[in-house]
């Protein structure tokens, strides 16, 4: 680890200290293919000898695939004529690993391991997933909707294999009613109809049943509930259905207007709801016996602390009812071992405080619970895959260690970590003997991403050396990994990776001439230390080559948003636009930091839930500190510092000049939030609960908290058509500043933008307006 960091931190000073291209503002807003366009998506062929990938055409939005050799060459374009017979991106294997099953466009294919050929299975114009083979190997099993359907490997018959439905079972006796009792009893002719009508029914039915050519019937599961989704046991003998009240009330939605359209008139488009003005809806779990139609409530009460409020005082405190009974909850997904004889079923308690992995006991329909996560903050909606080792066995990602890690567990009994320390694992993949997982770990610091393997017995290594890794694929043979990878000003590309001795072979590099004949600031990663008992906080800084004596530099600070996102890495940023001005504006005398502050990802659970209930509060102080550390040890000028930042980031901008007004004297606070109980319900009552619960949580959170203090310069930005955070946060905030006599404010509005800005006009529009903000107010 310390030799990596040395080296990292020679290349970068040694990278900062090359002649740099100058960049102007005009190209770094430009539409990025001058860049060049990344390798956006890769996947193996079934030979495990060439890999296919998926790249934007240059000036188009259209997506090119592209085959390329594993051990290099040049990439060929895959023409329409051949598109018939590509693979699809996710194959599952049958058990003797001769045959694999892939979807691709909604259609269920099956690839001959042996010699190649590819027989397609359906085509229709639904969309078919979920492929997988039975559990004896004769067939295949596909879900179509919420249906589920066999194709048979030997006849190649196709027949309905599970079909639930949200009706009423017509056979089923009607409920009491006196009128109808009546109307049989008085008039023989009604009756007589009746039981002539059963009586067929009854025939019907057991012919059906007698008849082996027959196709099962439907399952009904009640006219009351809608089926949001289905897993069936690759024996055919259970399936599960997770249902929600039909027509439950999601909570009051508002218009989104649109001002420049085709038409020419005002249009509207719905908005999604607000934070606490309906809670997601609550999900029941249905058995069912496909075969019989028999279908059975599965009961939560086996699951630990069901039935205990971790919001019980904080309900007490606003008055609200107690909760009676078990906690809702939401079901994530469900896992059939190999064999169908036992389930894995994930879910969540609707206030993100529990997570729960159980089995399910057929015999007796009822919950097993193997393993409950519990976060007195939430629990991440990161690190929560897992599946079946052998028919007993499980696997699954947990934070209950600080850190996602890697676990094992035979039912019933204690559970075994097979990664662990301050590090995280994520994104496994097992091998096809199920031997060896491969995850995606950050062991050396936070920002360099690996793959590393583990096996069985906990012995892990670092596989690849790339220090940027995106995303991977283990072979169809288990020997090589199809690796998606970046740096600081490298898109993604795709590289092969040996898994036994590491060896790699780059096959792309997707740049144009002009980028990668520029020189650029290698961003220094440094680790800023906390006054404020957060240990070391890693950032990104920009600085000149040399810094001029006695000089001292106007300090720019860069919050990237999302909150729990990573930008302190060796990876190609999100934020590249920004990293490009962040160039610039070290050309033109500012130095830059960029840090990853409490609340971002890649630093394990307490990083993560810092901000619980005061957001804003801890990634303040950690900027501030990233002030004084400017300072006290880069030259910078305490006196003449401003910050800006999108989303999140914009929110962090509101809070430091309203917060720190004699700390950051300019800010730009792009498509920012305003007031969270404004922002939507899944993101913003895991960190703050509700607003009817938990009032001051949002009221110290709430940059329009704190409007009355801005003394700086400050610059709104602001898609009108976000969909995102709403265009009205910046108009309500606005509209306070007016009302609290504020000066020194603007707000630059954007018609045909959505959160993610997407024409290059406007970035340049933007940004323009922070440099010169920046410019007019720090020099």
């Amino acid at each position: 680890m310390r030799v990596r960091l040395f080296v990292l931190a020679v290349l970068a000073s040694l990278s900062v200290q090359a002649q740099t291209t100058p960049i102007t503002l005009d190209q770094a807003m430009a539409h990025p293919d001058w860049i060049g366009t990344p390798v956006e998506s890769a996947w193996w062929s079934w030979d495990s000898q060439n890999l296919q990938y998926s790249q934007k055409r240059m000036g188009s939005p259209i997506r090119d695939t592209f085959l390329v050799n594993r051990a290099g060459g040049t990439a060929k374009k895959v023409e329409a004529a051949e598109l018939a017979n590509l693979d699809g991106n996710d194959f599952v294997f049958d058990a003797r690993h001769q045959q694999a099953l892939f979807v691709r466009n909604g259609d269920v294919f099956l690839r001959n391991l042996a010699n190649g050929s590819l027989q397609q299975i359906t085509r229709s114009n639904e969309m078919e997933s979920d492929a997988r083979f039975s559990s004896d190997g004769s067939a295949v099993l596909y879900r179509q909707d919420n249906q589920w359907f066999r194709w048979s490997l030997n006849s190649h018959l196709q027949e309905p294999a599970a079909l639930p439905v949200a009706e009423n079972d017509p056979n089923k006796a009607p409920k009491a009613d006196d009128l109808r009792d009546m109307q049989l009893r008085l008039i023989s002719t009604l009756k007589r109809i009746k039981n002539d009508r059963e009586e067929l029914k009854a025939k019907a039915e057991a012919d059906r049943k007698a008849d082996s050519t027959r196709a099962i019937n439907k399952a009904y599961l009640g006219s009351d509930v809608q089926i949001d989704w289905t897993a069936l046991s690759p024996a055919g003998q259970w399936l599960l259905a997770v249902t929600s009240v039909k027509g439950a009330d999601e909570g009051r939605v508002g218009k989104l207007p649109k001002y420049v359209t085709e038409s020419g008139y005002e249009e509207f488009e719905d908005e999604r709801t607000r934070v606490g003005r309906n809670s997601p809806t609550p999900q029941n779990l249905k058995l069912v016996n496909p075969r019989t139609g028999a279908v059975q409530d599965i009961s939560l009460d086996a699951l630990p602390g069901i039935a205990i409020d971790p919001l019980a005082d904080l309900r007490k405190a606003q008055k609200l009812d107690a909760l009676k009974g078990n906690r809702v909850v939401r079901i994530d997904a469900a896992q059939f071992n190999d064999a169908g004889t036992q389930v894995a079923v994930m879910l969540r308690a609707i206030d993100n405080k529990d997570r729960w992995i159980a089995t399910v006991d057929f015999a007796n329909g009822k919950l097993v619970s193997q393993h409950r996560l519990t976060d007195k903050a939430w629990i991440n909606w990161n690190f929560n895959e897992f599946g079946w080792l052998d028919n007993n066995t499980l696997w699954y990602m947990s934070e209950e260690s600080g850190y996602s890690h890697l676990y094992t567990q035979v039912l019933g009994e204690k559970a075994v970590a097979l990664t662990s320390g301050k590090w995280e694992a994520s994104s496994p993949i097992w091998s096809n003997d199920k031997t060896m997982a491969y995850v995606l770990c950050n062991r050396a610091w936070p920002g360099d991403y690996e793959v590393c393997a583990v096996n069985r017995n906990g012995n892990i290594r670092e596989v690849s050396a790339l220090d940027g890794v995106e995303d991977f694929s283990l072979s169809p043979d288990g020997n090589a990994l199809l690796v998606r990878y970046s740096g600081s000003y490298l898109p993604p590309q795709v590289a092969t990776v040996n898994v036994a001795d590491g060896a790699t072979v780059k096959l792309t590099d997707t740049r144009t001439a002009e980028f990668k004949a520029r020189n650029w600031i290698a961003p220094e990663f440094v680790q800023v230390p906390s006054k404020h008992g957060a240990g070391k906080i890693w950032a990104k800084f920009y600085k000149p080559a040399n810094y001029e004596a006695g000089k001292k530099y106007p300090i720019v600070m860069f919050v990237h948003g999302a909150g729990y996102l990573q930008n302190v890495h060796a990876r190609y940023p999100t934020y590249f636009r920004e990293q490009m001005f962040n160039n610039m504006l070290v050309q033109k005398g500012y130095i830059v930091l960029d840090m990853d502050y409490r609340a971002s990802e890649g630093y394990g659970r307490d990083w993560r839930t810092a901000i619980y209930r005061q957001m804003g509060h801890p990634e303040l102080e950690d900027y501030l500190d990233g002030v004084d550390w400017l300072v006290d040890n880069q030259h910078g000028d305490r006196a003449e510092v401003g910050i800006y930042g999108g989303s999140y980031g914009g929110f962090m901008s509101f809070m430091a000049l309203f917060r720190a007004p004699d700390v950051f004297k300019s800010g730009a606070a792009l498509r920012p939030v305003s007031d969270w109980t404004s922002y939507n319900h899944e993101y913003t009552s895991n960190i703050l609960n509700t607003p009817q619960l938990d009032p001051e949580a949002y009221k110290i959170s709430s940059p329009i908290e704190y409007a009355e203090n801005l003394r700086g310069n400050l610059l709104i930005s602001h898609g009108m058509m976000d969909d995102n955070v709403f265009y009205q946060d910046s108009v309500r905030l606005s509209q306070r500043l007016i009302e609290l006599k504020k000066d020194k404010w603007e707000v630059a509005s954007y018609p045909l933008e959505r959160h993610a800005y997407v024409h290059p006009e406007s970035w340049y529009d933007q940004y323009r307006r922070i440099y010169e903000l920046f410019e007019r107010t720090l020099k």
